[in-house]
């Protein structure tokens, strides 16, 4: 395969020094210009400086020069299968205009001669586009033609971004454990997502409850349908009613003549990204709540997976307006 040259520029309409400082602050927290949560964020070792050492998720480099307000050159640790550099430079273009411009050369190896033009190539693509919007949207308020996420570089996001687990009830679920400490069922599920996602539990138990995949809505409306001869109540959206909150846990669930619910949205956010945990407690009242549990016990846990799952994956997701702008518009690719 060709050595790779890709370049992705931008005029904005703002002056080279303002353009400069908003460089600078690559690889920090707080970083205007990375696409972050949707993107696992740039991070670096230390403040963007020669020989600071950091990358974005699998992909590692380090700098190898550094013209503040200028220019910095990334250098590729050849483990990831790239040897060469990336590097982002501001050309100035007058005293209200300038370029911003990322290039790539690199020569892949090994698996990466397929992942390039398979997947890799995309999403570096989507990055960098994404990347420009913000650059240009900071200096400007606005994104005059926001960047188009095809479909492959959609599916990276949703697999990449969003890394799901069974774990143990936390303790830290303190309204759980207090409104049923004595669960006939009891299970969590936790999602890990990057930094800059919504902490608030609320915004997340809303995603979660309210806004359930098509197919677990199809199966919550084939359980009203079938519940009601058994003497089970008809369940509806009361049934994922907050009935408690703390800044970091929202509890929601109902009391059933057959069977107490209740579900725990905890989120905890740190540096390198949110952790939500979505838990569940239940008690059976009845002979055919321990009956409706049994069965329950088979769906629960897929049926719980999808909902977070769905509600992490529209966390992450692009903004709206970057699903439909201008395609993907790198000046090159490779090189021979």
């Amino acid at each position: 395969m060709a050595v790779i040259d890709n370049v992705h520029e931008r005029i904005l309409a703002g002056p080279a020094a303002e353009v400069g400082r908003l460089l600078g602050r690559l690889g920090s927290p707080g970083d205007p210009l990375w696409p972050s949560p949707t993107w696992i964020p740039m991070r670096l070792d230390r403040a963007l400086s020669v020989g600071s050492d950091g990358g974005h998720g699998p992909v590692r480099y380090h700098v190898t020069a550094y013209e503040p307000g200028r220019r910095v050159e990334f250098t590729f640790d050849p483990r990831i299968g790239l040897s060469g550099t990336h590097t982002f430079e501001i050309e100035e273009r007058g005293p209200h205009s300038c370029v911003l411009r990322h290039r790539m050369i690199a020569d892949p190896v090994a698996r990466m001669r397929l992942l390039w033009p398979a997947v890799v190539r995309v999403c570096h693509d989507t990055v960098l586009e994404h990347l420009l919007d913000n650059a240009e949207r900071a200096i400007t308020g606005s994104v005059s033609e926001p960047v188009r996420y095809p479909l492959r570089a959609r599916l990276a996001v949703a697999i990449e971004s969003v890394q799901m687990r069974a774990v143990p009830v936390l303790a830290k679920a303190a309204l759980l454990h207090a409104a049923l400490p004595h669960p006939d069922l009891a299970d969590a599920f936790a999602v890990r997502v990057p930094p800059g996602t919504d902490p608030d539990p609320q915004t997340w138990a809303d995603g979660i409850f309210r806004n359930p995949p098509p197919a677990v809505a199809a199966l919550l409306h084939l359980r009203n349908a079938l519940v009601a001869p058994f003497g089970i109540e008809r369940g509806d959206r009361s049934a994922f009613n907050t009935v408690a909150r703390t800044d970091r846990e929202v509890l929601l669930g109902v009391d059933a003549p057959h069977l107490d619910f209740r579900a725990s949205v905890l989120v905890e956010p740190d540096d390198d990204g949110t952790t939500v945990t979505l838990s569940t407690h239940a008690t059976v009242r009845s002979r055919a709540g321990r009956a409706y549990l049994g069965l329950v016990r088979l769906f629960h846990p897929p049926v719980v997976r999808a909902m977070l799952r769905r509600a992490a994956r529209a966390a992450v997701a692009p903004p709206a307006g970057q699903k439909a702008g201008h395609a993907l518009r790198p000046k090159a690719t490779t090189a021979g």
